[in-house]
């Protein structure tokens, strides 16, 4: 089973190639530059170095939201072109669930949080069990990080966090958090598409898929300006 990873869903951009249980190659950067940039000259650099054939994919695993509405979109956008172009299947995979992947084999709870401005963030609470398996203790959602804080305190055990939230929440972190916690390192504390083509291939041995013209991105809340435009009609 081959699967094409892609994460546009923040400031990291990043593709991968993951066969089986094997990670073939990985493109990821985090410098400020446009997704639309980025992406396709990754994958295409990618693609060069392990020299696939795009036609022997499977499937094309994407983080498909939340986090960045450009970077979602362009991902997904990205993805669905390559999908409707080779005839090949989209996965789905929640951008939380997938950053919490990073933290295979982690202890306690897995805790992501991405800035979603205003207070809020987008996070979920997951672990993994003794036997290996993937659990989502909470769904993905956008909430005033209180309210994850309390939830977190209320489970009663040791907590990771990772993510772009961390270095913006970090001092309440330390106010409100009454649990034993740590902070991911560098090289696990950010989105990888190696992580959404492993997590990816698991849904697609399921059958968790869609053809590529279904696929929408998941972004949990209105964008900015659909939320300025609510309030100037007066509907928020």
């Amino acid at each position: 089973m081959k699967i094409l990873g892609i994460d546009g869903s923040g400031l990291v951009a990043s593709v991968a190639i993951v066969e089986d249980d094997n990670l073939i190659g990985e493109y990821t950067t985090g410098y400020k530059k446009t997704h639309s940039h980025t992406l396709l000259p990754m994958l295409d650099e990618l693609k060069k170095m392990v020299e696939l054939d795009l036609n022997s994919l499977d499937a094309i695993a994407v983080a498909a939201g939340p986090g960045s509405f450009t970077g979602l979109r362009i991902a997904s956008a990205t993805a669905k072109g390559l999908g409707l172009s080779l005839g090949c299947p989209i996965v789905s995979v929640p951008t939380v669930d997938a950053l919490a992947y990073n933290m295979w084999g982690n202890d306690g709870i897995i805790c992501p949080i991405l800035d979603a401005r205003r207070g809020q963030v987008y996070t979920g609470l997951y672990q993994f069990e003794q036997s290996g398996d993937f659990t989502v203790l909470l769904q993905q959602c956008a909430v005033d990080f209180n309210e994850i804080a309390e939830k977190i305190n209320e489970k009663g055990l040791p907590v990771t966090f990772l993510g772009d939230g961390v270095p913006v929440f970090k001092d309440k972190i330390e106010e409100i958090i009454k649990v034993p916690y740590r902070f991911a390192p560098a090289h696990l504390n950010r989105q990888h598409a190696s992580s959404v083509a492993a997590l990816g291939s698991i849904y697609y041995a399921n059958g968790d898929c869609e053809i590529a013209a279904d696929h929408r991105p998941e972004y949990l809340r209105l964008s900015q300006a659909e939320r300025e435009r609510m309030e100037k009609e007066g509907k928020a």
